[in-house]
């Protein structure tokens, strides 16, 4: 089995089989193309099925002193490495696993940074609504907050998923899962009134006929439109967070928790696969408790 007929093997197997999202493919099969590369590179002349425990360690090595990645990154792509070698085990491929006993770098678990409530209404009220983007801009904002949404959630959300008569959005997750979403009052309003005032005058471009929202081309926006929008707003609100668009869904979920939510309710709401990833705003809501200990009970102040 050479590398080529693996990886397009691969490639059809996390497309068809697993339905995970165009980003999630791209990145794993990146990852199995660097490894490949560092194989050659190493004059090791392998096939997928003769790499051996050794090789993995070497590739490891690789990471850290010439590439100079951080764990985070090297885990991320160990996992698109496991990944590669679980489908060609279950496709009878491959007899056995090489990552089975590879030791994955060790990462800490970075808190993600939230941004308060008053921080969020900044970001809306320091944009001049005289121009038709901004009201655009003011209205992604506080649907990406008020829905938990991602940005690729976002940037495809179709007129036809808002059911404002009963107060919920539906949106299409990972791996094309969709779930449904209440919304607010004050998103639902902003919504309504982009679509019949802003929206409606775009020349429209074939293909974004149903994408809620446009740029001034009439076209969908991308997501780095998106991620520049949020930065833009924050700094001119003088905001000096590291942020970028899912800093307003980790602000939704922490909020959320904060005002006691259950953490199922949450998972659902987030379209988390497994209650672990959500977990992680367990850890917050308690910083954000002992933070309100400190500030407020006068043994801890």
């Amino acid at each position: 089995m050479d590398w080529d007929r693996a990886i397009k093997s691969f490639h059809t197997f996390i497309k068809v089989d697993k339905s995970l999202s165009g980003n999630t493919i791209e990145a794993y099969i990146h990852d199995v193309a660097m490894f490949r590369f560092f194989l050659e590179e190493e004059g090791l002349s392998i096939a997928p099925d003769e790499v051996e425990l050794k090789h993995l360690r070497q590739f490891l090595a690789y990471l850290t002193e010439d590439k100079k990645l951080e764990a985070n990154s090297q885990a991320r792509i160990v996992s698109g490495l496991k990944a590669f070698y679980k489908a060609l085990l279950m496709q009878d491929e491959i007899e056995k696993n090489p990552l089975t006993l590879l030791e994955a770098p060790k990462i800490g678990r970075k808190l993600p940074n939230v941004l308060s409530l008053q921080e969020i209404e900044a970001m809306e009220n320091v944009l001049d609504l005289s121009k038709p983007e901004n009201f655009r801009n003011k209205t992604i904002i506080e649907t990406l907050y008020s829905c938990g949404l991602r940005v690729s959630e976002l940037v495809n959300l179709r007129l036809n998923d808002l059911h404002f008569n009963d107060r919920y959005i539906n949106v299409i997750g990972k791996g094309d899962k969709q779930r449904l979403v209440p919304i607010g009052h004050l998103a639902m309003k902003l919504i309504s009134e982009y679509i019949d005032n802003y929206r409606i005058h775009l020349p429209v471009k074939k293909g974004s006929e149903s994408i809620v929202f446009l740029n001034r081309r009439g076209s969908k926006l991308t997501r780095e439109m998106v991620f520049l929008i949020i930065k833009k707003a924050a700094a001119d609100a003088g905001i000096k967070k590291q942020l970028s668009p899912h800093t307003l869904r980790h602000s939704f979920a922490t909020h959320l928790m904060e005002g006691g939510a259950d953490l199922r309710s949450v998972q659902a709401m987030l379209g988390h696969e497994s209650i672990t990833t959500t977990e992680i705003y367990t850890h917050i809501n308690r910083e954000y408790l002992e933070e309100t200990l400190r500030s407020f009970h006068p043994r801890y102040k």
